[in-house]
C-alpha cells in the first residue's frame, strides 16, 4: 500500500471532520436566522472577527465532542502499532486489520501512536476542563468581589490583601507546588477543592434567596431543587476513597486525581484577578442611580449586588471569560509541556507537543499539530473576544 499524497491526506482530514462541518452550518444558519431575538449572541453575528473567533472556537468544542464519541478518530490515541515509529504523515499500516483505519493520516510519534487521534482527544481535555475551571473561578470571584466592592471596609482591605497574595506568586512556581507529588500526598489540592468548589452552592443558594426572600414556599423550592444536586455533585468531586476525604457514601463519579489537582490549580490561580475585576466593577456601579432606587426601595445588599450590579457588569465579564478560557488553555498546555498534573500518556496539546519537540530537528510532525490546534483555539477565544466587546460597546 502506498503512501498518502499531500492532497490525498488534506482531503482524508476533511472526510474526517465531517460531523465537525454540519454541526457548524447548522449552528451557524440557525444562530445567524434568529440572531434578532438572541440579545448578545446574535449581535455577534453583525461582526466578522466575532464570527470567524466563534467559529474556530466552536471547530474545537465539536472535535472536542465527536472525538470522544469515537466519531472522528482513526486509532485509538494511546495505542502503539508496530513499524510506525515517527512515521510521517499519510503512512499505511504494515498490516491492518478488519476494519481498521489504513493509514496515520498526521504521521506516528516516537512511541508509535497516531498523531491525528492524539489531536483530536487532546482537545476533549481542554473542552472539559478549561471552560468548567474558568466558570468555577468566577464563581469565586464573584462571590468574593461583590461584597468586597459593595461594602468596601475591612472587607475589602481583607479580600484585597489575599487576592494579592496569590497574585504576588509566580504562577508557574505556584502550579509546580500545588501538583508536585509531595504536595500532592499531603491532601492540599483536595482540601483546596473542599474550599474553592463549595462557592457554586454559595452563589446560588445567595442568588435564590436574594430573589425570593419574601415569597417564602418559593424560597424553600427553589433552593432546594438547585442547591440538593449541586451538594451531591459537590461531594462526589472531593470525595475519593482512600484519600484524606473518603467518607461520603453516595459517590456518583470518581474524577481522576491528576485532573482534580489540575482542576483546583488552575480555579485557585484565575479566581484572584476575577475578583479584582468583579470588584472594580462592583465599585463603579454601585454609585449608579437604579442603585439608588434599589435601595429606596428597601432591596437586601446581595439583592442589589446579584440583581441589578452583576447583571449590568455582564459585558466586561463575559468578553473577560472568552479571554480567561485563552490563559486556562495556555496554562493546560504550560502544565503538560512540563509534564505536571496529567497522566504522561495523556494526549492533551501541551504533552503532545513536549513529547514532539524532543526530536524537532528531525521529526516535524507530532509536535506541530497539536501546537497549530493550540494556537487556533486560543487565537478563537481572543477574537470571539474582540468581538463581544465591540458589540456590547453598542449597547
Amino acid at each position: 500500500m502506498e503512501p498518502l499524497t499531500g492532497f490525498e491526506i488534506f482531503t482524508r482530514i476533511l472526510v474526517q471532520f465531517l460531523p465537525v462541518w454540519i454541526s457548524l452550518a447548522v449552528l451557524f444558519g440557525l444562530s445567524i436566522t434568529y440572531k434578532r431575538k438572541l440579545g448578545l449572541y446574535g449581535k455577534l453575528f453583525d461582526s466578522v472577527i466575532g464570527m470567524i473567533g466563534f467559529a474556530l472556537v466552536m471547530f474545537w468544542v465539536f472535535t472536542g465532542i465527536y472525538g470522544a464519541m469515537d466519531l472522528i478518530i482513526t486509532h485509538d490515541p494511546l495505542a502503539q502499532l508496530s513499524g510506525m515509529k515517527n512515521k510521517g504523515p499519510g503512512t499505511p499500516l504494515r498490516s491492518p486489520k478488519e476494519g481498521q483505519y489504513e493509514w496515520y493520516l498526521l504521521g506516528g510519534d516516537n512511541l508509535a501512536r497516531d498523531v491525528f487521534s492524539r489531536m483530536v482527544s487532546g482537545a476533549w481535555i481542554v473542552v472539559q476542563i478549561a471552560p468548567l475551571a474558568t466558570l468555577f473561578a468566577f464563581m469565586v470571584g464573584i462571590t468574593l468581589g461583590l461584597p468586597a466592592g459593595y461594602y468596601g471596609g475591612r472587607l475589602d482591605t481583607l479580600l484585597s490583601f489575599l487576592a494579592n497574595l496569590i497574585l504576588a506568586f509566580p504562577v508557574i512556581l505556584l502550579f509546580y507546588l500545588l501538583v508536585t507529588p509531595e504536595i500532592v500526598a499531603t491532601g492540599l489540592p483536595q482540601y483546596m477543592a473542599v474550599v474553592l468548589f463549595i462557592f457554586p452552592l454559595v452563589f446560588f443558594g445567595v442568588l435564590i434567596n436574594s430573589r425570593f426572600r419574601t415569597q417564602p414556599k418559593k424560597n424553600r423550592t427553589w433552593l432546594i431543587v438547585v442547591l440538593l444536586p449541586l451538594f451531591l455533585i459537590y461531594m462526589s468531586v472531593v470525595n475519593e476513597a482512600g484519600s484524606k476525604i473518603g467518607f461520603w457514601p453516595l459517590d456518583f463519579f470518581d474524577v481522576p486525581g491528576g485532573i482534580l489537582v489540575v482542576f483546583v490549580s488552575v480555579v485557585f490561580v484565575n479566581s484572584p484577578t476575577v475578583f479584582r475585576i468583579v470588584r472594580g466593577l462592583a465599585m463603579d456601579i454601585k454609585t449608579r442611580d437604579y442603585v439608588a432606587a434599589a435601595q429606596t426601595r428597601g432591596e437586601g445588599p446581595w439583592y442589589i449586588m446579584l440583581w441589578e450590579i452583576l447583571p449590568n457588569a455582564r459585558g466586561p465579564l463575559i468578553v473577560d471569560f472568552c479571554l480567561r478560557i485563552g490563559y486556562t488553555t495556555i496554562l493546560l498546555g504550560t502544565l503538560g509541556f512540563f509534564g505536571l498534573g496529567l497522566p504522561p500518556e495523556s494526549p492533551d496539546w501541551g504533552s503532545t507537543i513536549n513529547e514532539g519537540r524532543r526530536l524537532l530537528l528531525l521529526y516535524l510532525h507530532p509536535a506541530l499539530p497539536p501546537a497549530f490546534a493550540l494556537l487556533s483555539l486560543v487565537l478563537g477565544l481572543n477574537l470571539l473576544a474582540d468581538g463581544l466587546r465591540e458589540e456590547s460597546l453598542k449597547d
